[in-house]
């Protein structure tokens, strides 16, 4: 069973910082990690491959100091890395790392399985998987929490909703993201570590996967970010005090007050 796994390198969060002529995230030089729900897919790759057998592939969309994500894959256990990395794919929006990401898959070919993280921290905005697996013309299952079995060319898995879950069967391949519930990832191995440390990861560029520029980065991405901005302060706040009655009297007089109710 071949398997891909998409990873992002996303900036902490406590340093965020902002290009404001582009509107972009600085990420050079800024302390990086793997998207957390990214590691959640690269568990559930392991273990299927455990499963199953064959090979996981992780691949990730940055600049080249992402490079230290998909060494820490391998450390994980992964037995093989692709970072698209070109300055054509700078400034790219969902659409156009989507375009970019279903590139790189085809070029790497014979997959039975793509998995993601359900989303993004620094964006959040879960495209990516659903629009990746549209590009390349295969099933997608978002929020998959448990996946029952794989067989016969074919796969089930339980799809968290907003009250329970669904029982989804799919034909192979299939793009699914994954959400949190679905397993505990491992630490890396010592093994993995020293595999890792070593390892020339392989870049690969537009070119390299035939990927039109016009479609990529900037130049190919329908949204664009106008304006970014703190949010305005809201007012006067308020800590109330006394008894849970008081308190709420006091809200309701308030609420009155401004003809809320």
């Amino acid at each position: 069973m071949n398997i891909i796994v998409l990873i992002k390198q996303v900036p902490d969060t406590s340093e965020v910082k902002i290009n404001r002529e582009t509107n972009t995230l600085i990420r050079d030089g800024v302390p990086s990690i793997i998207n957390p729900f990214d590691m959640f897919a690269l568990e559930e790759a392991l273990r299927l491959r455990e499963q199953h057998g064959g090979k996981v592939t992780a691949v990730t969309m940055g600049p080249p100091q992402a490079a230290d994500s998909l060494k820490e894959a391998v450390a994980m256990g992964v037995d093989d890395v692709v970072l698209l990395s070109d300055r054509a794919f700078a400034g790219s929006d969902t659409w156009a790392t989507s375009y970019t990401l279903a590139m790189g898959i085809k070029k790497i070919g014979n997959f039975d399985l793509v998995i993601a993280g359900k989303q993004a921290i620094d964006g959040d905005t879960a495209q990516v998987g659903p629009e990746t697996a549209d590009m390349l013309g295969i099933p997608f299952i978002a929020y998959v929490r448990k996946i029952e079995k794989v067989e016969n060319a074919t796969l089930v898995a339980e799809r968290m909703m907003d009250e329970g879950y669904d029982v989804v069967e799919t034909s192979l391949p299939v793009l699914i993201t994954v959400v949190k519930e679905i397993n505990q990832p491992r630490l890396p191995s010592l093994k993995g570590k020293m595999k890792a440390k070593g390892l020339k990861v392989a870049s690969w560029t537009a070119a390299d996967i035939g990927a039109n520029q016009d479609l990529c980065g900037l130049k190919g991405s329908p949204t664009k970010v106008v304006r970014i901005f703190p949010p305005a302060p809201r007012g006067q706040r308020e800590i109330l005090s006394g008894t849970i009655e008081e308190q709420a009297a006091t809200v309701v007089k308030k609420l009155k007050e401004q003809s809320l109710i």
